[in-house]
């Protein structure tokens, strides 16, 4: 009987396993393979070059510059990120005023979660051309807003500045995904029960104790998933930098991220092998990240 069970699982699963090979793990496996090729991605004229890739990825300072930056992306746009869908879902939700131990959102809080939801609506294409007309140091919003208010002094060069490029860039993309977590994190704190605000009340707690002791603890699942798309997200942040950025990826590679390195490398260059051994080593990266922080933020889960 156990036999025949196993039998009718395995004949349900033969099939997605089998796409899921095809489509998702043989790509992978090509792309290992091409990376000790000299492959230029446009003829099938190619030779074993061994780690010859890996050598020269080692030695190219733009693969470094970009590598830094993608790692500033990877430490601040998640905190950033997430740190403000959690509040602004949290004053939402439970922030309103609070009588005789009554806890409540805040008034029109549906409203609310449209408008920081509606960045999510648009392209990133769209997002980023609208930044960039906004950045721009001589005509933009940014320095039109400075000039009305008497700052005519202060007029930077946004996205022409190597300081300010990076930091404009994870604006953006703050701007364009914190609304999303703000809805998320609203679902997921309307299934806590009130009941937990309102005893805690009762004991004299405040808002930050209530978020500490209560609200993080029961929604950790749900962060810790958005930190891991959202530093997947930190990774990539192709298309702001190809729309918005000088260059792309100045100034002086301020800019540059790993995803627009390999596809510099593998299209406009035609160095396909090349190309290949960066996207070997991002997703390493990739999958160093989604262990630490699946690692670090283990812990026993909290059911209610």
């Amino acid at each position: 009987m156990r036999h025949g069970k196993n039998g009718f699982i395995a004949g349900f699963l033969i099939l997605p396993l089998a796409i899921y090979a095809v489509f998702v793990v043989s790509p992978f496996v090509q792309a290992i393979y091409y990376s000790f090729t000299n492959w230029s991605g446009l003829s099938s004229d190619l030779k074993m070059v061994g780690f010859d890739n890996y050598r020269k990825l080692l030695d190219d300072d733009v693969f470094w510059h970009a590598l830094r930056n993608n790692l500033v992306l990877l430490l601040v746009l998640p905190l950033v990120t997430l740190g403000m869908g959690l509040f602004f879902a949290f004053m939402l939700n439970v922030g309103g005023r609070r009588k005789n131990a009554v806890v409540s959102g805040v008034q029109g809080s549906s409203i609310y979660k449209v408008i920081y939801f509606f960045p999510q609506v648009l392209s990133i294409a769209i997002v980023a051309l609208i930044f960039q007309f906004a950045y721009n140091p001589n005509s933009g919003a940014l320095n039109s807003f400075l000039s009305g208010i008497g700052l005519d002094s202060v007029q930077p060069n946004w996205l022409g500045d190597p300081k300010l490029a990076l930091w404009c860039v994870m604006g953006v993309m703050v701007w364009s995904n914190v609304g999303f977590y703000v809805v998320l994190f609203s679902a997921a704190m309307s299934t806590i029960p009130r009941d937990f605000y309102e005893a805690a009340l009762l004991d004299g707690a405040n808002r930050f104790t209530t978020f500490f002791r209560i609200t993080l603890p029961l929604l950790w699942d749900t962060v810790q998933t958005g930190w891991v798309y959202m530093g997947i997200m930190a990774l990539d942040a192709f298309a702001v930098v190809q729309i918005m950025t000088v260059g792309p990826g100045g100034p002086d590679y301020s800019t540059e991220v790993l995803t627009w390195f390999v596809y510099t490398k593998g299209i406009r260059d035609g160095q396909a092998g090349y190309a290949t051994a960066l996207g070997v080593a991002l997703l390493i990266v990739t999958m160093f990240f989604a262990m630490i922080v699946m690692r670090l933020g283990r812990r026993e889960r909290l059911e209610f």
